[in-house]
């Protein structure tokens, strides 16, 4: 598989760790040949704005935006903003820096004119020079809900406000009622030239569910015969970002490989593993699905270079 076929893919990508691979695959594949859906359950509105974190994840990822070093927000950030809106007494839980804060505000002001989000994101992204097609999972609001023992946390809320200390009890995805799926994600799924369908190593539980949350999305991947590739986010025993292995802890789950190759069972064609868990590979095609080791951790362009490829590679010699 190159650059110079049509063969098309479709991504399923949260923010952080997701973005390392799509920026992987973007690297090596022209750009009509990748649809990214983003993760928007993440989303909520703060001072006025309307924040879309994994979406501005992938965004800055794809323009050469991105903060390298923390992996998210605008690379050499200012903080003027949220420094006088503290000294103001206004909320500041949530930062959002000088440069990042010029997204939100193009963001509202195509709202407010009628925009839908995935209208919005396409126009942001032409902005910044992306050729990628970046959509929402949806253009209706679908909130991911944390429930502790004690209340129920907003997203954010759990994520920046509370640093994810609270113990997750349930995940919940409020507003699944009213949503579908949005334009640009049905489009992709029946491109009859989409080849197979690649779950990034994001956390399965706040990143991946969202998308397959909504109704009649998993039965469709399930039914439409596409091949299915996920990335396992779990390495050791550990997760490399964010609170994946801790919410896996609280929700009972052993933290390995296997435990995420199950919870896609009847989804997932193919699984790719990191070389450290070649030992769990026979446990994982015990649940009749495929296992391919590589090295999973993306430290650098060549990491994600790599990985994109042997990503492709399954695609090649495995999709058919």
């Amino acid at each position: 598989m190159t650059s110079g076929d049509n063969t098309k893919l479709l991504v399923l990508s949260g923010g952080v760790g997701g973005a390392k691979l799509v920026q992987g695959l973007a690297d090596v594949l022209a750009p009509e040949q990748l649809t990214i859906i983003a993760n928007t359950g993440d989303d909520f509105e703060h001072l006025g704005f309307y924040i879309s974190p994994d979406i501005d994840t992938i965004l800055y990822t794809l323009s050469g935006r991105s903060n390298v070093k923390q992996g998210w927000g605008h690379m050499n950030e200012t903080w003027s903003f949220m420094q006088a809106l503290k000294e103001l007494g206004g909320e500041s839980w949530f930062q959002l820096g000088d440069k990042d804060l010029a997204t939100h505000v193009i963001r509202r002001q195509l709202l407010a004119e009628g925009a839908t989000l995935s209208e919005a994101t396409a126009d942001i992204s032409r902005r910044f020079g992306i050729k990628i097609n970046i959509i929402p999972m949806s253009d209706c609001p679908i909130r991911t809900i944390i429930e502790s023992a004690e209340r129920e946390y907003t997203f954010q809320e759990y994520f920046v406000k509370h640093q994810c200390q609270p113990a997750v009890r349930k995940i919940k995805y409020h507003g699944l009622e009213q949503a579908k799926p949005s334009p640009g994600f049905t489009a992709a799924l029946q491109d009859k030239m989409l080849k197979a369908i690649i779950i990034t190593p994001s956390n399965p539980y706040l990143s991946i569910d969202p998308i397959l949350a909504i109704p009649a999305i998993k039965n469709t991947l399930q039914q439409n015969k596409i091949p299915v590739i996920a990335v396992s986010p779990i390495v050791a025993g550990r997760a490399l970002k964010g609170p994946t292995a801790k919410i896996m802890s609280e929700l009972g789950v052993e933290v390995s490989a296997v435990s995420i190759a199950k919870h896609y069972t009847g989804l997932v064609d193919h699984f790719v593993i990191d070389d450290e868990d070649a030992g769990l590979a026979e446990a994982i095609r015990e649940l009749g699905i495929s296992v391919h080791s590589t090295n999973t951790v993306m430290l650098n362009m060549d990491d994600k270079r790599n990985l994109a490829a042997d990503v492709l590679d399954i695609v090649y010699n495995y999709c058919h």
